[in-house]
């Protein structure tokens, strides 16, 4: 006689999803679990193109280091205004450096 594996009880692969998640939504890294986000908004490539870290870029725009980490890892989507932020800097990141002199 063969072992088969049991089948799930109805409703464990929901309450595995849900603790997935909310551990997602923790900032937990999960495996499988990513965010797509669009090309316009993707920190790591305009990071890459103006060839700063993330401690550099994260300093020079005003934003936390965490919140670099958290987009690039897929972790976090950039919302709001770091979203509009984000789409002016990937096209003119020396408009913002700009802005931002004037401000300090």
């Amino acid at each position: 006689m063969r072992d088969h594996p049991q089948p799930p009880i109805p409703g464990e692969r929901l309450i595995e999803s849900m603790q997935q998640a909310n551990a997602w939504a923790r900032g937990e890294n999960v495996p499988g679990m990513r965010v797509h986000v669009p090309e316009a908004y993707d920190v790591r490539k305009i990071r890459a193109r103006m060839k700063l870290s993330q401690k550099e870029f994260a300093a020079r725009f005003g934003f936390s280091l965490d919140s670099i980490q958290n987009w690039e890892q897929g972790r976090r989507i950039p919302d709001g205004p770091a979203m509009t932020l984000l789409a002016v800097i990937a096209h003119e990141p020396k408009a913002v450096e700009r802005a931002l002199r004037a401000v300090s």
